[in-house]
């Protein structure tokens, strides 16, 4: 895995919303200095506008595969680095290499993988399009984020070392499981859906809030389809 850069911003005004500013951090600038401080919420020189559901321990860091970029271009997107509000673009590793849990080091600091990432409104504004959350739940190309186990000092060039591979989903299949609709599923393949699902929701590793709205959906099922 290779640092293909690393971003980090402040919030300010994205654009209106019913005319009111709508703050975010979503816009980064590249880092040019050689190292910089990685804390237990953010890198430094990072901030996220609305805590209630950016940031936290669970999203300290926000990683994003480069190879995706051209993909995004192929769809229509001008898309380039950090324009997902990402603060790492990565080489080597896509969400269907990557597992809930797994362990990197980068520098000084360990990190590991917690969790997807979930499109908001505020992605649609960055990009002027509508349709880049469905596309992006569609594509699986969701990116993922960082818990910081060790704080540290971090290089912004050069390569993540994995030091433990988890036993777990990968991003993809937890993605698909959060976003499945079961109820376009053949009948045959619905009860192997959630039991799969059930796997997702006993991954230790997976952030709380993310396991929080899987569970949700899959009760909702099961109560709705009982007997």
């Amino acid at each position: 895995m290779e640092l293909a850069g690393v971003y980090v911003g402040e919030p300010s005004v994205l654009g209106y919303r019913r005319e009111r500013p709508v703050l975010s951090a979503i816009t980064k600038a590249p880092v040019t200095v050689p190292e910089l401080t990685l804390t237990e919420l953010n890198l430094d020189g990072d901030r996220q506008a609305d805590l209630t559901v950016h940031g936290g321990p669970d999203k300290a860091v926000y990683v994003y595969p480069a190879e995706h970029y051209p993909a995004w271009a192929a769809d229509g997107f001008e898309a380039s680095a950090a324009d997902f509000g990402e603060n790492i673009s990565l080489t080597g590793v896509t969400e269907d290499d990557v597992r809930i849990g797994d362990v990197w080091a980068w520098g000084d600091a360990l990190v590991q993988v917690s969790q997807p990432r979930s499109p908001c409104y505020k992605l649609a504004m960055k990009t002027g399009r509508r349709d880049v959350a469905p596309l992006m739940i569609d594509s699986l190309r969701c990116g993922w984020y960082l818990r910081v186990l060790r704080p540290g000092t971090v290089p912004t060039a050069g390569a993540l070392e994995l030091v433990e591979r988890a036993d777990a989903p990968t991003i993809a299949e937890v993605y698909v499981v959060s976003f499945a609709n079961y109820g376009q599923l053949p009948p045959e393949k619905i009860e192997a859906a959630l039991d799969f699902a059930d796997r997702v929701l006993a991954t230790p590793a997976l952030a709380e809030q993310w396991s929080a709205g899987i569970q949700s959906t899959v009760d909702r099922w099961r109560t709705r389809h009982a007997g």
